[in-house]
């Protein structure tokens, strides 16, 4: 694996998912972001790339098929459709996906996230979709706490 050299790759989160082989991917809305108008922008490269983020998601999206998770947090528009886009380009490939569990973590549950992440991919017995409603910096933590602590069966 090639070293990386990123200045601040001790805080980046894009830096520590390649050290540790983790998929990564970024996607953006070209206009939506003041640097895409920047004479230096590459409209191309920045297309290309989101495209291929797209089909790496589309590929981790085939692999939940089993008992997969997918958590939406804080998104209300962009991700929840690239992720029911996902779903959808899995299956009219001809690739089973159930057993899955989506979550949606934001302080509002909109419309797009409610319909593309916990419902639409779960629906007909596929999976469970979750609904979590509350302030990130106590929902997530306590996610992660469940997980890796567990929780007490009587």
């Amino acid at each position: 694996m090639v070293a990386l050299k990123s200045r601040h790759r001790a805080y980046s989160l894009l830096c520590a998912a390649y050290q540790n082989r983790i998929p990564f991917t970024a996607h953006i809305t070209i206009g939506g972001d003041i640097a895409h108008f920047h004479p230096s922008a590459d409209g191309a490269a920045l297309g290309a790339t989101s495209h291929t983020d797209f089909r790496l998601l589309g590929e981790l999206v085939r692999r939940m098929n089993g008992g997969g998770v997918y958590l939406n947090v804080g998104s209300a528009v962009v991700l929840p459709e690239l992720f029911l886009k996902a779903v959808t380009l899995v299956r009219n490939l001809g690739y089973e996906l159930t057993d899955i569990t989506t979550a949606n973590f934001d302080f509002i549950q909109s419309y797009r996230p409610v319909t593309n992440v916990v419902r639409r991919p779960t629906a007909g017995g596929a999976g469970r979709g979750y609904s979590i409603t509350g302030h990130h910096e106590l929902s997530i933590p306590l996610l992660a706490a469940e997980l890796i602590c567990g929780s007490e069966k009587d």
